[in-house]
């Protein structure tokens, strides 16, 4: 996959429906993850993370093989914001489209690094309105447990932006750390 590639990412509903779309630009294709970089063109409040200015820029990690994917907020100036991890289907990618089925709980973690499950409301709504099924139930369980283990222990993505911002950096990563 070329850098700077655009493409379409789509976030489904369970009936894969889609929810919300955008378009981003491919910074680094590895194995299974996709890193894409993507810029707010419009203010945005989120019941979550707040007000997000136009020119916030995300970037977004994805695997094609796991069950999240994690959005790094900028602000506009550059500035490290916020991680927002969302816990979702493994993802498709197919002719500069990439497509997920988002399972509807997140992880949130600010500046002080500590992990915080949202949305658990819309989770069990939504496992009842969609009959998720029991697999995928586990699998979500499985995903926060591994995911706050993850962000605990600061390995990638969550090797930036707490006590030290460092320049972003993927060059230096090994293919494990992926």
């Amino acid at each position: 996959m070329p850098a700077h590639q655009t493409v379409t990412v789509n976030s489904r509903k369970f009936d894969q429906t889609i929810r919300k779309s955008w378009t981003c630009e491919v910074i680094e294709s590895s194995g299974p993850l996709l890193v894409l970089r993507g810029e707010f063109d419009e203010d945005i409040s989120h019941p979550g993370l707040g007000e997000l200015k136009r020119g916030t820029v995300s970037y977004e990690y994805y695997w094609l093989d796991r069950w999240y994917n994690v959005f790094r907020f900028h602000e506009p100036e550059g500035t490290f914001r916020n991680y927002y991890c969302n816990i979702n289907m493994p993802p498709t990618f197919e002719n500069s489209v990439l497509d997920y089925v988002d399972l509807d709980i997140d992880i949130l973690v600010w500046n002080q690094g500590a992990p915080e499950v949202v949305d658990y409301v819309d989770f069990e709504t939504n496992a009842i309105k969609y009959e998720y099924p029991h697999d995928v139930r586990q699998r979500v369980a499985q995903t926060i447990d591994e995911l706050i283990g993850r962000i605990e222990a600061r390995t990638f993505p969550f090797d930036y932006g707490f006590e030290a911002i460092k320049a972003f950096d993927t060059s230096t990563r090994t293919q494990e750390e992926f």
